[in-house]
């Protein structure tokens, strides 16, 4: 029988790879994960306000913050007022964001992609349901335990 604790051993190697894989990906792209994270969820979501940004990415206010920083000082977006609501800045890309993070994603998404290449769609999809359902019951267990 496979024990609960070799599925996290499995999981963890898996993790791993995986994670080097994406780290390299994104080092290849001149940015660091923070920044990438940002700028694709502006791509895939549009304006966003700064605290939303930072929920979304996990990131603190202050780390957050920084990021926004170091991405408008290389003009890779822009902070605007919200026009509806003046008190909330909203962050956006610009030209030269877009076009660096179109190129950026597409890359990266191709590098994972080859990860995943070894699994059918109909594996992917099972892997996903089952890796949700294992997730759903941690979360559970982490509640009736805290």
């Amino acid at each position: 029988m496979v024990t609960g604790s070799h599925i996290r051993l499995i999981l963890w190697k898996a993790y791993k790879s995986i994670e080097t894989v994406d780290r390299l990906s994104i080092a290849s792209t001149g940015l660091c994960l923070s920044d990438l994270a940002v700028l694709e969820l502006l791509l895939h979501k549009g304006p966003q306000p700064v605290s939303k940004i930072g929920q979304k990415v996990l990131l603190t206010s202050g780390s957050i913050t920084t990021a926004i920083d170091r991405l408008q000082h290389r003009r890779f977006v822009i902070r605007d007022r919200d026009p509806n609501d003046g008190r909330v800045i909203r962050v956006r890309l610009t030209a030269k964001g877009t076009e660096l993070i179109q190129k950026a994603f597409a890359e990266h998404d191709r590098n994972l992609e080859r990860v995943a290449e070894v699994l059918t769609s109909d594996e992917r999809r099972e892997l996903i349901r089952l890796l949700k359902k294992l997730g759903r019951n941690a979360e559970n267990a982490a509640i009736q335990s805290g």
